[in-house]
């Protein structure tokens, strides 16, 4: 038996999301997981994508595009190959985040949600990583830095 084709998806995004519905009564309650899907292999999702993801989970893209939205973890444009979300909570704030992330963006020559150059990191700023004992932290793709301070960002960026 063929499976359906949901144009703007590739068959293992298709394989992985069906998968994933499988432990679900309600296909809507995959919504997230979906598009966690379709950023693992091209690390945002587009508009194509989010309407080929709506269809396969027969939903309107409106209102998959407000799960989109909702959740800062998925991102509606190109990223880097690694994303640094700086906390821009107040705890992290009082202790020098905005330098945190100032500094990060001026070693990479970016504005905040910009690309690097060499496609390699996008820096972004996150409401809360849950860490407030160790304020200001960082996540660095998935890992959480603790008690950044600017001196630290040159060993996050590998420099």
């Amino acid at each position: 038996m063929n499976e359906p084709i949901f144009e703007g998806l590739s068959l293992t995004e298709i394989r992985e999301i069906n998968a994933e519905m499988s432990h679900y009564e309600n296909k809507t309650a995959v919504s997230i997981e979906a598009l966690k899907i379709v950023q693992k292999h091209r690390r945002w999702v587009s508009d194509p994508c989010l309407i080929a993801v709506a269809e396969l989970l027969d939903i309107s893209p409106a209102q998959l595009e407000g799960v989109a939205t909702f959740y800062n973890l998925i991102y509606r444009q190109p990223v880097g190959k690694t994303v640094i979300h700086y906390c821009n909570s107040v705890t992290c704030w009082m202790l020098g985040s905005d330098q945190v992330g100032e500094s990060l963006c001026r070693h990479l020559n970016v504005e905040l949600g910009e690309m690097s150059a060499d496609g390699e990191y996008t820096i972004l700023p996150i409401v809360c990583l849950g860490a407030c004992d160790h304020a200001p932290v960082v996540m660095v793709g998935n890992e959480l830095k603790f008690d950044i301070t600017e001196d630290a960002v040159n060993e996050i960026l590998g420099r």
